[in-house]
């Protein structure tokens, strides 16, 4: 791995950094954002508060870091979904597939995420939301590329631009994942990505 290449001294802030990331997911996790102090995650993570003030400025620059690492998984894992397979129906199940799989991976930090939120007096500062849209629009736009190749080779139907479709798509995969995150016992996420997938294709392939 990577960090392994790292001095022991690197490796082991990196590790520091990961148990107050880890402390803090747990705590907003169960007591909410506003209802967890500094204090409390760093009696969490069995650190001195003073070791934790070195790594986040504050509370908020803990969140972010938070909401950042999600991104950075999220990011890692569709980017490799959708670069695999040299067919475009099977780059777009492979990123419908492993969005579901990145999500239940990381249920703790969505849940927070979309708890916070719906908060109306929640504020992220220091330019969090700009850069998570800016990191989801460049990502739409590589989804986009997909659909344009495959209208490029009349695999799909032109039935509205690239881009538009990739907006689509999304939406649609969200709607899906946070019905069955509201109501999982009435509404369950479809394993099959062609059940979310057959909306579009119905559409979109050439028979």
């Amino acid at each position: 791995m990577e960090n392994e290449k790292l001095p022991r001294r690197e490796r082991e802030k990196l590790r520091q950094r990961q148990e107050m990331l880890s402390a803090a997911l747990d705590l907003f996790s169960l007591k909410g954002y506003h209802n967890v102090s500094m204090n409390e995650v760093a009696e969490k993570a069995e650190f001195a508060i003073g070791t934790l003030y070195k790594f986040f400025q504050n509370k908020e620059d803990l969140y972010k870091a938070l909401l950042l690492q999600l991104c950075d998984r999220f990011e890692e894992a569709l980017t490799q979904a959708i670069s695999e397979p040299d067919d475009e129906i099977e780059k777009l199940r492979n990123y419908v597939r492993v969005r579901l799989e990145r999500f239940r991976a990381n249920i703790k930090i969505v849940r927070l995420f979309l708890a916070e939120r719906r908060g109306a007096s929640f504020n992220i500062k220091a330019g969090l939301d700009e850069e998570i849209r800016k990191r989801h629009h460049i990502f739409l736009h590589k989804i986009a590329s997909i659909f344009e190749t495959g209208i490029g080779t009349r695999k799909f139907k032109r039935i509205a631009d690239p881009f538009s479709l990739a907006v689509a798509l999304d939406s649609t995969i969200d709607a899906f994942l946070l019905l069955w995150l509201d109501l999982p016992e009435h509404h369950s996420y479809p394993e099959d990505p062609d059940a979310i997938l057959n909306i579009f294709f119905q559409g979109l392939i050439d028979s």
